[in-house]
């Protein structure tokens, strides 16, 4: 039997998950997503109807003659359209970027501790969003988005060079660099808001650093949504290498896998999917740890199932997280972030208490 067959067969899913099948899998998920996605729109303060919502939707996509009876009032229609549609949308788009990133990293690290901001791209986000909002960088040419993403990718640049190129023949060198270069960066973060001496300012980023949705609209979401979706489709052509990171780099090369190469591509696409979350909502924790864990949990192995699943779950979790963000303490409301951790936190315990006992 050769290499690559056996190293196949020893991450192939357990029997109950083959008698589920990967499509039903995928499918139950998707239509949760589906529902939450309708579901999540309707929460708030004002009360909307899910007819009225659907009809919303089709009139704005150009499927309104199909429908019978009048639209919606112009402000429900605009309630729906500019600021709840966006968001949930935005939610789900974020949660999956931050899951699969979280997977993907896990593998190629073989760290199990292995989170989306490992590699620096949460603390350089911060450091160009600080950068941009109090020392006004760019101002009326860059927002806040684009100083975060910026920052991301300028953390992760030089998280790369420090790894020539993705070349590095450890794993462990690969977290502490990037736990080097993110204490870099939280310093450059902490020292602008020091020399900055403005209370509104800081608080307002301090807000945003937690994770944050609400400022959520159809032009960051379509930018963001484009270079997750793209970067996380990119990222399923390699499952066969993630699947034989899981037994050692040595064994990946031993089969045919060009590990530096596909080591390095992996890290770049889990950098944007996370560069690109970060800048659209915040530094949200937990997710991209938990996600893939919990999915684990359900006996799936293959990242060809692994990542799909993530994202799905991913979506959905931050989506019902987010809605009781906004809706449980209104007109209050709280960061994501700060709700992720209250229940990631001892989520992720049952879940590594539960791993161990398997």
């Amino acid at each position: 039997m050769s290499a690559t067959r056996m190293m196949t067969e020893a991450v192939a899913e357990p029997r109950r998950v083959r008698r589920i099948g990967a499509a039903g899998l995928v499918g139950a998920m998707t239509l949760a997503l589906v529902l939450s996605i309708v579901l999540a729109t309707l929460i708030g303060t004002a009360g909307v109807n899910p007819v009225d919502v659907v009809g919303i939707v089709l009139r704005h996509l150009g499927l309104g003659a199909f429908l019978p009876g009048d639209p919606a009032p112009p402000l429900i229609d605009a309630l729906v359209w500019e600021s709840r549609l966006p968001r949930v949308l935005l939610a789900a788009v974020v949660g999956a970027a931050l899951s699969v990133s979280g997977a993907v990293l896990q593998a190629v690290t073989r760290n199990p501790l292995a989170e989306p901001y490992l590699l620096g791209v949460s603390s350089g986000a911060s450091a160009g969003a600080v950068s941009t909002m109090l020392l006004g960088i760019g101002a009326g040419a860059v927002t806040l988005s684009a100083g975060a993403f910026v920052g991301a990718l300028t953390a992760f640049g030089i998280v790369l060079l420090l790894l020539g190129g993705g070349r590095a023949s450890d794993p462990s060198r690969v977290v502490l660099t990037g736990v080097l270069v993110s204490q870099f960066f939280s310093a450059v973060s902490s020292l602008v808001l020091m020399l900055s001496a403005d209370a509104d300012a800081t608080r307002g980023f301090t807000y945003w650093l937690l994770g944050s949705l609400g400022g959520a609209r159809w032009d960051p979401l379509l930018v963001a949504g484009g270079v997750i979706i793209v970067a996380g489709v990119c990222c399923l052509f390699f499952s066969p290498a993630l699947d034989a990171f899981t037994f050692g780099w040595d064994a990946a090369a031993s089969v045919g896998i060009n590990v530096a190469r596909s080591r390095g591509i992996l890290m770049v696409l889990a950098a944007l999917m996370t560069a690109a979350a970060v800048a659209a909502s915040g530094a949200i924790g937990f997710i991209g740890l938990l996600v893939p864990h919990t999915v684990r949990l359900l006996g799936v192995r293959t990242h060809r199932l692994l990542l799909p699943l993530s994202a799905l779950g991913g979506a959905v979790f931050l989506i019902w997280v987010d809605a009781f963000a906004r809706s449980a303490f209104a007109p209050h409301e709280l960061p994501v972030g700060v709700i992720t951790a209250l229940i990631g936190a001892p989520a992720f315990a049952i879940v590594l208490r539960r791993a161990r006992r398997a």
